[in-house]
């Protein structure tokens, strides 16, 4: 279990994350459900087994570090919106989930185990997004080379609604347990799949004139073979 705190409404919050769940293929458009299978297949990565899939991790890589480090330099980023189920709610922010990608190839949760879980600092209530959720856009940014550059873009529509999601969760099918934080799936990439130095992501909300930001650097530790 990890104790996390946030800020919501601009005060802060404590919040016990008891288990971490990252969501897998999610897309609302089978279509490009597949796109992003076979974008991954073009890098080793085998298929899901079921659609939406789900893959339990340890709850200690949740982190709203500004810096993450990894081995080697084979991972990267993705942006997603975050559920936090608490004992008075649902909560919204925005993450990545930053897996290694050369792992990714055997085994996709070994490789998601293998990288923190970055996420933002500040959350939204559910409830005050709830009626307008499918305005809300979801962007992220990746630095090469001292270069930023737009790596995703959409809206949250993309995926699949959250009740929706939730009520394909197996654990317990229709509520998300109290204690759970879920990554609930991405976009597709804006060109190759890649790391960088940086990654930055970020939630916007047109309706209520807001945005949840995370930004961290990467570090890419040596190999001793």
């Amino acid at each position: 279990m990890a104790q996390m705190h946030f800020k919501v409404d601009g005060n802060d919050k404590a919040f016990d994350i008891q288990r971490l769940v990252i969501a897998g293929w999610t897309g609302r458009n089978h279509e490009a459900v597949e796109h992003h299978i076979k974008e991954l297949e073009a890098i080793g990565v085998k298929r899901p087994r079921t659609v939406p899939c789900f893959y339990r991790l340890s709850a200690n890589l949740l982190t709203s570090d500004a810096g993450l480090e990894m081995v080697g330099t084979d991972s990267s980023g993705e942006a997603e919106f975050v559920l936090i189920s608490a004992a008075d709610g649902l909560y919204v922010g925005v993450g990545s989930d930053h897996t290694d990608r050369k792992v990714e190839a055997y085994g996709v949760t070994v490789s998601k185990q293998m990288c923190a879980k970055p996420v933002s600092s500040e959350l939204w209530r559910f409830a005050d997004v709830e009626a307008h959720w499918d305005q809300l856009m979801l962007r992220s940014y990746v630095t090469r080379g001292g270069k930023r550059s737009l790596y995703q873009e959409g809206p949250v529509s993309k995926m699949l609604a959250p009740r929706d999601l939730i009520a394909k969760f197996p654990d317990s099918p229709g509520t998300l347990p109290v204690g759970t934080a879920m990554y609930c799936g991405t976009l597709v990439v804006l060109g190759e799949i890649g790391g960088g130095e940086r990654f930055d992501v970020e939630l916007v909300d047109p309706v209520k004139n807001r945005t949840l930001r995370h930004g961290y650097d990467c570090h890419s530790l040596a190999i001793a073979d």
